[in-house]
């Protein structure tokens, strides 16, 4: 692997790779070149030779890559040959669908709490593995207890600095964070934000425009600042 900072957009494409080779892997499908894993699932081949590159060399001359065996490398590398367990925070309707998602142990994470401060909802049951909700006040002694290694924040933005606070305190070092909010994360904690809002303000962008020069004539999935070079070879 290269010593240099591998960029999130890297990681985040890994991601897609490893559930397109899934769907390979499920249609029986033994060896697939960049070339045509980019055409079956719109993707850019050279990217996707870039960002391997990044790992190591897992593509052989002629044959292109094994999808078993790559399958393997990429879930090592994103970390998914560890279970996960993930802490909800924020049992309203938001945490109560993503508990009730069941997606998200196909990659090997598991919802085993849910916190709240609603007397109403402690003490009750979410969803098909039925987790238990807490009170928040708990939450560095249920973090200890359940394993939590992921936490999800979904709670009222005004309340979302504290949360993070709780929980990093509680030793949790990876974050979710739905609220609207910006967030300040101690050094050691990765905070990764998903506002819905922000997205769809983009796409209005998009449709009050749809004359303007809005999207650009890259090649199919890359980003203009990490376009692969020539030298980069063919598998």
């Amino acid at each position: 692997m290269k010593s240099e900072k591998i960029s999130e957009l890297t990681t985040n494409r890994l991601s897609v790779y490893l559930r397109c080779l899934n769907t390979l892997a499920g249609a029986g499908i033994k060896t697939i070149s960049s070339q045509a894993l980019a055409e079956q699932f719109n993707l850019n081949s050279a990217q996707i030779r870039k960002d391997l590159g990044y790992f190591g060399e897992f593509g052989v001359r002629g044959v292109g890559y094994y999808v078993t065996d790559l399958r393997a490398h990429l879930t090592k590398i994103l970390g998914l040959d560890t279970a996960h367990r993930v802490g909800i925070i924020g049992a309203g309707r938001l945490g109560t669908a993503l508990a009730n998602y069941q997606g998200i142990e196909k990659s090997n994470f598991t919802v085993v709490a849910l916190f709240d401060n609603d007397a109403a909802k402690i003490g009750t049951r979410i969803g098909p593995g039925k987790v238990l909700v807490h009170d928040v006040k708990r939450i560095a002694r249920v973090v200890k207890e359940e394993g939590v290694d992921v936490a999800v924040i979904a709670v009222p933005a005004r309340a979302a600095q504290r949360v993070l606070n709780q929980i990093t305190a509680a030793g949790v070092r990876a974050v979710l964070n739905f609220a609207p909010a910006v967030l300040s994360a101690r050094l050691g904690v990765k905070v990764k934000t998903v506002d819905l809002t922000t997205s769809l303000e983009s796409l209005s962008y998009f449709l009050s425009r749809p004359q303007a020069s809005v999207t650009t004539k890259a090649r199919k999935g890359v980003e203009p600042e990490e376009l692969p070079t020539q030298s980069e070879r063919e598998l």
